[in-house]
């Protein structure tokens, strides 16, 4: 009888050791995606709810062609570069330094927009400079924290290209897995098309893109453009300068024409805003890595039903991206 009181503790004893095992990795987790910056546990554990997609327009509402740019500096490049890979990795505190040594910082939020609540945590990545009378114009990264992240969706055009930034706030809500990579300026904003993201290799947006290239995500890249440049099209869907993108590309524009859009595809005949010069489309290129260059017409963006359809399609690709690559 002894015995098996002696066992019946020793066994009690090492359930509670584990349960306490637990709690400690939970609490070191937590403790590592605190709500903002360097944050302790206790920040971690009320990481701020907000609608994300209400706070990335709210951000992108600030963005003027007259607003300040300024270029970075190769070295400031990568560090952001390296910081998103770091997050990516799971190490938000080695990712802190480097972004504070450029002027960033890195916050936790968890979604809970009205209808497109996700209740996801996402790592944002945004330049402290945003919230003064100088603002450098530089990039905001948005990371899924519910799930290994597998795709990039991409807006080199906030503002300038009218309601991407809402297209691709809900991108990506809509599937798991995503990263949000969207210009911290006007496409006009600074000198000589300084700020013009999709066409300049020397930014934050492009330094942060060749990163996930590098690491083999497929991106989609979201424009927008006027409806007479594309007369009776809804959308005009290239894979750019590559050719990876080619299968997603016809999944995409099969998932947009079942939704009533009229998609002109680049790989089929010639269409106009095919994006073949665009430089992430040249780097996924080189990577082999997919990579969608979609534009939609004002008359999509402008209306709230048809950019719902919009995302949905889209969500064909980017779910599949999600799920074949964790199978």
């Amino acid at each position: 009888m002894a015995k098996v009181r002696a066992k019946a503790i020793t066994v009690a004893a090492v359930t509670v050791a584990f349960g306490l095992l637990v709690a400690a990795l939970s609490t070191n987790t937590i403790a590592r995606w605190g709500g903002d910056d360097n944050s302790r546990a206790s920040d971690g554990a009320r990481a701020p709810e907000v609608p994300l997609e209400r706070r990335i327009t709210d951000f992108t509402a600030g963005l003027d062609p007259d607003g300040d740019y300024r270029e970075p500096r190769r070295a400031e490049r990568q560090d952001v570069a390296d910081a998103v890979g770091l997050v990516l990795d799971g190490h938000p505190d080695r990712a802190r330094p480097l972004l504070a040594d450029v002027g960033f910082r890195l916050r936790t939020l968890t979604d809970t927009g009205t209808g497109t609540g996700t209740g996801r945590r996402y790592a944002e990545l945004s330049d402290r400079t945003a919230d003064g009378p100088g603002p450098r114009g530089w990039a905001r990264v948005y990371v899924d924290l519910s799930a290994p992240v597998r795709w990039s969706v991409q807006v080199p055009h906030p503002v300038s290209d009218a309601d991407t930034e809402r297209l691709g706030a809900r991108v990506l809500l809509d599937s798991p897995g995503g990263v949000l990579v969207l210009a911290g300026a006007h496409r006009r904003a600074g000198d000589d098309d300084a700020a013009d993201a999709a066409h300049r290799t020397d930014s934050v947006f492009d330094a942060v893109c060749d990163e996930l290239a590098r690491r083999g995500l497929p991106g989609v890249q979201i424009h927008g453009f006027a409806d007479d440049s594309a007369p009776g099209r809804d959308v005009v869907a290239s894979t750019g300068k590559g050719r990876a993108g080619r299968p997603d590309a016809r999944r995409l524009a099969t998932a947009l024409t079942a939704r009533h859009f009229s998609v002109c595809r680049a790989w089929v005949r010639g269409c106009p805003l095919e994006g073949r010069d665009n430089v992430q489309g040249h780097r996924a290129a080189t990577e082999h890595v997919p990579f969608l260059h979609i534009e939609f017409a004002r008359s999509v963006r402008a209306s709230d039903p048809r950019m719902r359809r919009a995302v949905a399609a889209i969500g064909t690709v980017t779910g599949r991206w999600a799920k074949d690559d964790a199978d």
